[in-house]
């Protein structure tokens, strides 16, 4: 079943910022890398930004600089903070961890629209 809830989505300008909030299990928080993605229509999904368990981030090139990915542990929630929204980052939002990416299951994702 899905095991990965996000929310905070929606409509901005070009230049505003949003946070996307990824809650899961405390074993799945604790144990995993949680990794989000964006997918656009007709494209395929792709990884935005990743945080290890331990802490170690890694962003795509596009987000770099603009985005940041950190863990709430009181929350088991992993937050991607978007500052300098741009149009091209429009889509919905995605967060996975290693297994449930392997096995296919998603959660319904959020959506963010920036619009210039």
């Amino acid at each position: 079943q899905v095991q990965t809830v996000e929310s905070g989505g929606g409509s901005v300008q070009a230049g505003g910022s949003l946070t996307l909030a990824c809650k899961t299990s405390r074993q799945i928080f604790t144990d995993n890398t949680i990794v989000w993605y964006r997918q656009t229509p007709g494209k395929q999904r792709e990884m935005v930004a990743s945080i290890l368990n331990g802490g170690s981030t890694n962003y795509a090139t596009s987000v770099r600089g603009r985005f940041t990915i950190s863990r709430d542990s009181a929350k088991n929630t992993v937050l991607l903070q978007m500052n300098n929204l741009k149009p091209e980052d429009s889509g919905t939002y995605y967060c996975n961890f290693p297994q449930g990416f392997l096995r296919g299951i998603w959660g319904q994702g959020t959506q963010v629209t920036v619009s210039s």
